[in-house]
């Protein structure tokens, strides 16, 4: 099992920036994938932004060159930098790994941009 823990979440003004973090822990061994994706009420999740062995990134449309994700493999945490941010980003924002072929989740941090 590998566990994922976000923190980073909050509220913040239009215009503003946040930077979520996600430490994964247990068998950690033979992780090749880690994101973000996101969820916003009355919509179905979405990715965000995922991140291949520290090389291959790929960014959802509505992130890209506002968002930056980023991989520290020593200590087995993915961040997600969000400039510029928008009230439609507006969500819960799951961490997400894949070992293989199994996917894992985190619970989930609040992204509230309002002013």
């Amino acid at each position: 099992q590998v566990q994922l823990v976000e923190s980073g979440g909050g509220l913040v003004q239009p215009g503003g920036s946040l930077r979520l973090s996600c430490a994964a822990s247990g068998s950690i061994f033979s992780i090749n994938t880690m994101g973000w994706f996101r969820q916003a009420p009355g919509k179905q999740r979405e990715l965000v932004a995922t991140i291949s062995s520290g090389v291959n990134i790929n960014y959802a449309d509505s992130v890209k060159g506002r968002f930056t994700i980023s991989r520290d493999n020593t200590k087995n945490t993915v961040f997600l930098q969000m400039n510029s941010l928008k009230p439609e980003d507006t969500a819960v924002y799951y961490c997400y790994a894949r070992r293989d072929i199994t996917p894992y989740w985190g619970t989930g941090t609040l992204v509230t941009v309002s002013s």
